[in-house]
């Protein structure tokens, strides 16, 4: 071996999702636990906690569905660190059809 150490990321499934108005926990069934804070994903942060505890563990336990928000996240994003990648004008049309009421 030449001394270079190679990383691979494992994924493992969804078993348990927890969200807070600071926090979205997520326990993997490996034993792992991500949190990641709600800002980084917009919808998340500005929905109800009702709206926030209404999700589906989706992509045979690799991701979470809120289908009150039409948010969607993955566990390798989570994983990679990765934040919403929503554009700031597809989100504030979200915030708009939310304040007239409109789906």
């Amino acid at each position: 071996m030449n001394g270079m150490h190679s990383a691979t990321l494992t994924l493992s499934r969804i078993i348990n999702v927890t969200v807070t108005d600071d926090t979205l926990s997520v326990d993997l069934e490996d034993g792992r636990t991500i949190a990641i804070p709600i800002g980084w994903y917009p919808r998340l942060a500005y929905g109800t906690p009702a709206e926030r505890a209404n999700f589906q563990i989706s992509g045979a336990g690799y991701g979470i569905h809120w289908p009150d928000l039409d948010e969607d996240i993955g566990v390798e994003g989570m994983l990679l660190g990765k934040k919403s990648s929503e554009c700031q004008a597809s989100f504030e049309r979200w915030l708009q059809r939310r304040r007239t009421g409109q789906s």
